[in-house]
């Protein structure tokens, strides 16, 4: 049986805010968190980002927090100034007209203003680690009346060495307090920091998805064993030609590297790592966002506050270490209800890892070969003559057609157009000539399909 939000003891005003957005159905762990967290109880939530988590602890908390009060009485901790933001984000949507104020604090932001925001009273904070940190060191937030307490990520809090920053944080909260520990997956050290700060915890596991979204096409390209793997993903690039891509690097060094190269190549390319400052990565995601830039290079980490509801494809340019971060990642595309396309390069020495990708979402990876030189033209000769058809048929081709009559003076009209074709199509980025396993392009076979594309074209128009 399917729960409804006004049957997990939210009140109406909290109802009618959540109908608005649109939400009409909890998801599995805000069914589970949300009555256990009214109910006053500690909790540790095992959930995947994206299973709406962040609505699990922070519906409860707008519930109970004092309006008229303005102590600070919840503290929300994220591994990441983009997390904050969009938990912080998140709050302001769930509270609705409520007076209760909420404040996103992390480094890259002037301390001075948000310890003025705090002087002037905020009951919600959501922040990292090390900025709540320099903010208690300076005295400037006060715990003393918190009654909640949220670790977001937890997982990734342990990666990023946030851990120590997280005791010292939990020792100056009121023993009388309420918490929730939310993580994608459960090391030891975070069941120990849980055992050590929780009282009775209650813990809720939503069965992490063995199988990834039909809704997301899942293909992976051998990687020759002579080929420089950036030169693999710029055959890939190619050919698939993707509208809006995240691909995922391991270290910020290669993320930095192949944004170089690509951008050299001509591509519409940006970085995005732990290096860039918070107004370096709020530009870069609203050039994402408005399309001004098609595909980002990140790190896992650093792309844990990249959310495009319409981003087209996921690529690995390695395979990750861990299976649950595989399945993270590809969920990134495919949502609201559209299609998405993941596609991992696979080097010949990691096909066993493939393999346990695939034991673990229970599906079968469509293995593909290098994409070939011939196949990369016949692909950019498709997409130059379906942006023909909308030229033949635009208002702007009647102020070109004197250039052609004049031109046809001396030249063949078939040659015009093919002139014309080949200076579109020399404008595409180099293809890389640094490996001779390509496929050689064969002129007379392009000059084939130019034929028969124009041919094509013209039997459309007399149609």
């Amino acid at each position: 049986m399917t729960l409804s939000f006004p049957q997990l003891g939210l009140s109406q005003h909290r109802v009618d805010c959540l109908e608005a957005l649109g939400f009409t159905t909890p998801t599995d762990i805000q069914a589970q968190a949300i009555p256990l967290l009214l109910e006053g109880k500690d909790m540790i939530g095992q959930a995947q980002t994206g299973t709406g988590k962040t609505a699990a602890f922070s519906l409860p908390i707008l519930e109970r927090i004092d309006a008229t009060s303005k102590a600070t009485q919840a503290l929300i901790l994220t591994p990441t100034r983009e997390l904050a933001v969009q938990v912080c984000e998140a709050i302001e949507s769930f509270k609705g007209k409520s007076a209760i104020k909420v404040l996103a604090i992390y480094g890259g932001q002037s301390i001075e203003r948000q310890m003025s925001q705090l002087r002037r009273g905020v009951q919600v904070v959501v922040g990292t680690p090390g900025r709540v940190m320099d903010l208690m060191g300076r005295g400037a937030i006060d715990f003393s009346q918190i009654s909640w307490f949220v670790l977001d990520e937890a997982d990734e809090m342990l990666n990023m060495g946030f851990i120590p920053d997280v005791r010292q944080i939990l020792s100056q909260i009121p023993e009388q307090r309420q918490m929730a520990f939310f993580s994608a997956t459960m090391d030891p050290v975070i069941y120990k920091l849980a055992k050590q700060f929780l009282r009775s915890p209650v813990t809720i596991t939503v069965e992490q998805p063995k199988a990834a979204p039909a809704r997301i096409n899942q293909i992976a390209y051998k990687v020759p064993r002579t080929w420089a793997r950036a030169t693999m993903l710029q055959a890939v690039l190619e050919l698939e030609d993707p509208e809006t891509a995240l691909v995922f690097v391991r270290t910020r060094r290669e993320a930095a590297s192949l944004t170089q190269q690509l951008q050299a190549s001509g591509y519409s390319v940006d970085e995005y790592h732990g290096d860039l400052n918070q107004s370096q990565r709020e530009r870069l995601l609203d050039r994402f966002r408005q399309r001004q830039i098609r595909w980002v290079i990140a790190t896992d980490i650093a792309a844990r506050g990249i959310h495009v509801d319409d981003l087209s494809h996921v690529i690995n340019y390695d395979l990750p270490d861990a299976n649950e971060s595989y399945v993270h990642r590809i969920g990134r595309t495919g949502r609201a209800g559209n299609e998405g396309t993941a596609i991992s390069l696979v080097h010949p020495t990691d096909f066993w890892r493939l393999r346990e990708v695939e034991r673990h979402i229970r599906q079968k990876i469509t293995l593909l070969d290098a994409p070939t030189r011939s196949q990369i033209e016949a692909r950019r000769l498709a997409q130059l003559q379906r942006e023909l058809h909308g030229i033949l048929t635009g208002e702007r081709l009647a102020s070109f057609l004197p250039v052609v009559s004049h031109l046809s003076e001396e030249y063949d009209t078939h040659a015009i157009a093919a002139a014309a074709l080949q200076m579109a199509f020399d404008r595409y980025p180099a293809i890389t000539t640094q490996l001779d396993s390509w496929e050689p392009a064969d002129q007379r076979e392009r000059a084939l399909d130019v034929s028969q594309m124009l041919q094509a074209v013209s039997t459309s128009e007399r149609r």
